[in-house]
């Protein structure tokens, strides 16, 4: 089939008797080297097969909604209890900082009306993804190295968050010149001081509670399509226990 190509390459015309006729030249090796014909096949069908491959690896391309879905997994409520309350004592506590308690009514206060400087969705998703994080490394640090929940559990989970922390930057990069809004800066600012003070306790399953929940609640879009009439949003909603909480 190789030789059939070059000699379709080679044709070239020639006048006789008033008219074009074109002829391929009878042999590659006539006019070149039999080591030339082999080096230009090569680099021919090795051109072809990466054109071939160019539209599958494009379309292999990690996608953001899939991260998280598996991120939404291992947050499941049988897992949750099983990890992060059955393998704990009896009303067993960590502390953390306030911020770092981020529910559902914290999402809607901060979505409060400021026309001077309104709260866009990243910087909310922007902070769920930080306090999650810091809320599994907390936990971690409390673990002794065998413990169930450290090896089967809490380590997975934070492998999965890196994960989709990579393709979260990749796909909306921070905008560097953006002047946050005031609310927001300084919630960052209590969250990266060493030296804060405001501690709270609270249970290793309420972390991950509020994470689902707020996770739900920010990245709508990559779940609504399997409800489209919930309000994930919605704090009522999940007290009449209509999804798993």
């Amino acid at each position: 089939m190789l030789r059939s190509i070059c000699a379709l390459l080679t044709y070239r015309p020639r006048r006789q008797k008033n008219f074009l006729e074109f002829r391929p030249i009878l042999q590659c090796k006539q006019r070149i080297s039999r080591t030339m014909v082999q080096s230009e096949c090569r680099l021919l069908r090795g051109l072809l097969g990466f054109i071939c491959l160019l539209p599958v690896c494009m379309s292999a391309a990690p996608d953001l909604c899939v991260s998280l879905k598996t991120v939404r997994d291992s947050l499941n409520a049988t897992l949750r209890r099983r990890f992060m309350k059955m393998n704990f004592p009896i009303n067993y506590t960590i502390q953390v900082h306030y911020e770092e308690v981020f529910r559902l009514r914290n999402i809607s206060r901060l979505n409060m009306s400021n026309e001077e400087e309104p709260v866009q969705q990243r910087d909310l998703q922007d902070l769920w993804l930080w306090v999650s994080q810091q809320g599994i490394k907390r936990v971690l640090r409390v673990l002794p190295e065998r413990h169930p929940t450290r090896s089967k559990y809490l380590s997975k989970l934070e492998n999965l968050f890196r994960r989709f922390e990579e393709l979260y930057n990749q796909k909306s990069p921070i905008d560097e010149e953006r002047v946050l809004p005031e609310r927001i800066q300084n919630i960052w600012d209590r969250l990266t001081d060493q030296y804060y003070e405001g501690w709270k306790s609270v249970t290793p399953k309420s972390i991950l509670d509020n994470c689902y929940r707020t996770m739900l609640c920010l990245f709508k879009e990559c779940f609504s399509k399997e409800d489209d009439n919930y309000d994930y949003c919605e704090v009522l909603n999940w007290r009449k226990g209509k999804k798993t909480t």
